[in-house]
């Protein structure tokens, strides 16, 4: 059955958007981890919108479960990535002017740069995922710089607006976890996926992942983070491919 890793950044969000203590995504991440999840994620950003370093550096003395740090190429971040030590990185792409991390990496046209990150970052100890698009070329650019795995992004998916489109994304999605798994690296999943859309994504063989926060942290919201990842745990056990 595939693992389910949380996104904690947007109890972040919430803390920001006052400049004060609560809530405390450390405090999250425990309650996640209580309610099921077999990974905390959270993304430590250049401009650090809400993720901050002192969340960073108290997740990785606290999580019991894996640590997956979402994170661009910047050299900083890098650094931080080597000295923190987390148990996955998952490389991303990023820019200021978004609201989340939108598309894929192009691992086709910063290849050498991704693969000097890739081999710092497993050097130091950890498994390194790309998030990219279910593209067969950026699927091997990523094998040949040298990811353990690939998290698919999902969006397509989530933003199809018919059946047809859904469909189409979902063919798309079933020949790149073919392709990454034929070259040897794990498939994991992620973005836009919620409550009411990841039952047909969860059936799918060949994910061993899924990284979801936004849906969860709102859910929590109502029914509180532990509850609210317990909910989206037995989803994915429910719709499980047999």
């Amino acid at each position: 059955m595939a693992l389910l890793g949380v996104n904690i950044d947007h109890v972040a969000t919430v803390r920001q958007a006052r400049r004060t203590d609560e809530p405390d995504p450390v405090w999250a991440a425990v309650e996640a981890e209580l309610g099921g999840a077999h990974c905390i994620t959270f993304h430590l950003r250049e401009d650090r919108r809400h993720i901050a370093d002192r969340d960073a550096r108290l997740l990785k003395e606290t999580v019991a479960v894996k640590l997956n740090m979402e994170m661009a190429i910047a050299p900083e971040i890098v650094n931080i990535a080597c000295e923190l030590g987390p148990d996955q990185c998952t490389l991303v792409p990023e820019k200021r002017e978004e609201l989340t991390t939108e598309g894929g990496l192009d691992v086709v046209r910063h290849a050498k740069a991704i693969a000097d990150v890739v081999c710092r970052l497993k050097e130091r100890g950890a498994m390194v995922s790309a998030f990219i698009e279910p593209d067969s070329e950026q699927i091997g650019a990523a094998a040949q710089a040298g990811f353990n795995a690939v998290e698919l992004w999902t969006g397509g998916y989530a933003h199809a607006k018919t059946n047809e489109q859904r469909l189409a994304v979902i063919a798309r999605l079933s020949k790149a976890i073919s392709t990454a798994q034929a070259e040897g690296m794990e498939v994991h999943a992620g973005h836009g996926l919620t409550y009411r859309n990841v039952a047909p994504i969860a059936a799918m063989p060949g994910f061993g992942e899924f990284n979801i926060g936004h849906s969860i942290v709102s859910r929590a919201m109502f029914v509180g983070m532990r509850e609210a990842v317990s909910e989206m745990a037995r989803l994915l056990r429910e719709h499980a491919p047999s």
